[in-house]
């Protein structure tokens, strides 16, 4: 392929030598500059370095043949032909397998041997060694785990006091404050990150607890379990996600707070298992036109979808349609907030909670329980045998309503305990269709006031339209009762 060369006019040419002369003389009149970067990070990961450790897994899993058998009629002369081929093929793929996984974990008790991961670093292990910096190797024992936070207490019997880390305060991290992160990234070893928190609080939709730090400190697969230091040396994360297409890290990394973490191993190394609050409630996201429906004046809190029975909130008073606001002092910004709250509160506690029902704040007590893995959710107030009522329909919203009775009760499989104005028909294009509302979603409350009839659905929404409301708060059931609130658009329809 020709190459085409053009060259600078004159004048072009000598401007070039001469910007190229006054940058020769800046380069060697200009002082030469002594600054180093950031201040070096090397004595504090030779302090640290010896209480990080890695974490070798290693577990018997079924045998699985590389590619199924092609599905091929029962009795067919084919079946027998493939069998024979894909075994003679595949001698062992129904062997069990001995799979090796590695992480990373660090001491806090240099004396007891005791030791922190992740739980998805050693979950359904076999055998766990812990390789320390030195070259030594120690069999493990698991404590105990728990799933909702992804952690793990570990247990080794040392030939000597261990180097461990202290935890301190994650509520005190700064978004911009340097953090280090030390691991064993794709099963290299012990290796140095250092980053700064890019932001906290995070939602990764990994538990019903989450609440990370986020970091551009690299954290790779291995990383898992390894801990996230602070600049005076102390742990204020457990690096547990990575957010990165490729399974490298760009930049995008999250760690369990380390005041999330204490609680959880305190009790893991006390009892074996997690003690959890339990308040018995159902709640969802209070959204700006739920607020709006229930006259608050910024959306905040959590609003309670329902409650289990003789559960703590229950028993207490509380309803479905309330927003809790406050829990035991502390103010609920968000609906995901509650749960930390009440799992982080002593089981048997009684708490004062604040509580918006219809326009007005109301204070009460609670007596939490002790959170079961079990827990039914609230189910809707059940239908006396016998109950009938003449249907009627109506047009509301965008919605076809009717009363329920029991042609409609078996048409869109509604439980005897659903009770209020089922949804027979959705306008197209209208607002309801927009939230998702659906033919045979049952119409239980418009503004937190009950309805059983097309007529009160009607005049509930009416009441809204004098008061120049823009939004109706509608509490709908599906057809086994679980219940969900919805902000539907009044001037849309």
């Amino acid at each position: 392929m020709a190459r085409v060369f053009r060259r600078s006019s004159p004048g072009r040419f000598f401007k070039a030598l001469t910007v190229a002369a006054a940058l020769t003389v800046a380069m060697v009149t200009a002082p030469v500059s002594h600054a180093q970067g950031p201040a070096s990070v090397a004595d504090l990961a030779e302090n640290l370095a010896d209480a990080v450790v890695n974490i070798s897994t290693a577990q018997n899993v079924s045998g699985q043949r590389a590619l199924p058998l092609p599905q091929v009629p029962e009795g067919s002369p084919f079946q027998e032909f493939f069998e024979e081929f894909f075994n003679n093929q595949q001698p062992d793929a129904d062997r069990p397998r001995r799979v090796q996984s590695l992480g990373s974990g660090f001491v806090i008790d240099g004396i007891e041997g005791i030791i922190v991961t992740n739980n998805h670093v050693i979950e359904g292990a076999d055998e766990i060694t812990v390789n320390f910096n030195d070259g030594t190797k120690l069999s493990a024992d698991l404590i105990g785990t728990d799933e909702k936070t992804d952690l793990a207490v570990l247990k080794v019997t040392p030939h000597k006091e261990l180097d461990a880390v202290n935890f301190g305060s994650s509520d005190n991290l700064r978004v911009g404050d340097w953090v280090m992160a030390i691991g064993n990234p794709f099963g290299l070893g012990g290796t140095v990150t250092v980053g700064i928190v890019s932001a906290r609080n995070r939602d990764i939709n990994a538990g019903p607890y989450d609440n990370f730090i986020q970091t551009d400190a690299s954290i790779n697969r291995g990383n898992s379990g390894g801990p996230l230091f602070n600049m005076d040396g102390q742990v204020v994360g457990i690096n547990t996600a990575i957010f990165s297409p490729s399974g490298g890290s760009i930049g995008i990394g999250f760690a369990i707070p380390a005041d999330t973490a204490t609680r959880v191993i305190g009790q893991l190394r006390e009892f074996g298992e997690t003690r959890r609050g339990w308040l018995g409630v159902r709640i969802q996201e209070v959204t700006d036109e739920i607020a709006e429906g229930l006259g608050m004046d910024r959306a905040r809190g959590a609003l309670v979808a329902g409650v289990t029975e003789d559960g703590p909130a229950n028993l207490s008073g509380i309803e479905p349609g309330d927003v809790i606001l406050s829990f035991n002092g502390r103010p609920v910004p968000e609906m995901r907030d509650l749960p930390r709250m009440v799992a982080n509160t002593t089981i048997g506690a009684t708490v004062p909670v604040i509580i918006l029902r219809r326009g007005e704040e109301v204070a009460m007590d609670v007596t939490l329980g002790k959170l079961e893995e079990m827990a039914s959710i609230a189910q809707a107030e059940a239908v006396e045998d016998g109950d009938e009522v003449p249907q009627d329909k109506a047009v509301v919203l965008g919605l076809t309503l009717a009363t329920i009775n029991e042609e409609l009760r078996e048409q869109f499989t509604l439980s005897a305990e659903v009770k209020g104005v089922v949804v027979v028909n959705v306008e197209a294009g209208s607002a309801a269709e927009d939230k998702r509302i659906r033919p045979g979603d049952v119409l239980v409350e418009v503004a937190q006031e009950p309805v059983n009839s097309p007529a009160d659905v009607q005049a509930e929404v009416q009441k809204l339209r004098d008061e120049d409301r823009r939004s109706a708060l509608l509490l709908l059931s599906n057809g086994a009762g679980e219940l969900r609130f919805v902000a539907v658009r009044i001037d849309a329809n």
